[in-house]
């Protein structure tokens, strides 16, 4: 029986990346998004892969997704779904930032906890958590919001992290933490990189091999972890004020 993977926000960036590479080392992926035909399309490119529609964002379909897929043996799933919003935090539409952190937050931690338990009792299987390297850096000016619930990500998958490894389980959690990917994050933000920014699949190829080694934060790029130890090394003001800068150069 192929080994099985529930990936989410399937249907591009990333996630979509994600999805190819674990096809490519045999698993048989279950892609899940809300846009369905992107999803269908997908499906027809890899080996064995099965679609179950799910908007994240929703708790009640986080539930029911989890639920439908209990015959699966699911040992992989790759917490992907999620979005930004570039401008000033007063200027954001709130339902903009409810539905960032319904999406990147709630149904995430919905079903990590949800196949996190699964996966103790079967004393098997790897998660892995789609964040940021904005989620290692104290604070993000003209993505508040974005920042914020990435950094939630990154603490929440180092406490469980933390917690599996004192119980000498063998169920691995890690936190993906890449720099700027080129994906469609950023006509979703309406945003511009400011800086060079690496392919989707260089970014899977780097998250799948990390998850499969236990790593706990997984940067693709080189310098980003020592940027991101900088960051964390300097003073607050001093990285906001930077970090507000970088953002600045954003706008379209």
């Amino acid at each position: 029986m192929a080994r099985t993977a529930l990936v989410t926000g399937a249907s591009s960036g990333i996630g979509r990346a994600i999805a190819r590479e674990l096809d490519k080392r045999g698993f048989r992926v279950i892609l899940s998004a809300r846009r369905v035909d992107r999803l269908n399309e997908l499906a027809l490119e890899l080996d064995n892969a099965l679609v179950c529609p799910c908007d994240v964002s929703n708790v009640d379909e986080c539930i029911r997704l989890h639920d439908s897929l209990a015959g699966e043996r699911i040992t992989v799933l790759v917490n992907n779904a999620g979005f930004g919003k570039l401008g000033r935090f007063d200027e954001i539409p709130l339902e903009d930032e409810l539905g960032m952190i319904d999406t990147n937050i709630k149904g995430l931690h919905v079903l990590t906890k949800l196949f996190l338990k699964d996966f103790i009792e079967a004393d098997r299987g790897y998660i892995l958590n789609v964040a940021s390297s904005a989620g290692l850096m104290p604070g993000g000016p003209l993505m508040a919001t974005y920042y914020a619930t990435k950094a939630y990500v990154a603490s929440l998958t180092s406490a469980v992290y933390e917690e599996l490894k004192q119980s000498d389980s063998r169920v691995k959690i890690s936190a993906l933490c890449p720099g700027p990917v080129d994906t469609e994050f950023n006509d979703v933000a309406n945003a511009q990189f400011g800086v060079k920014a690496i392919s989707a699949e260089y970014c899977a190829k780097k998250a799948v091999d990390g998850m499969f080694a236990g790593q706990l934060i997984i940067q693709p790029e080189r310098g980003m972890g020592v940027a991101a130890k900088a960051a964390q090394l300097a003073p607050r003001r001093l990285t906001l004020a930077f970090t507000g800068q970088l953002q600045s150069g954003k706008r379209k």
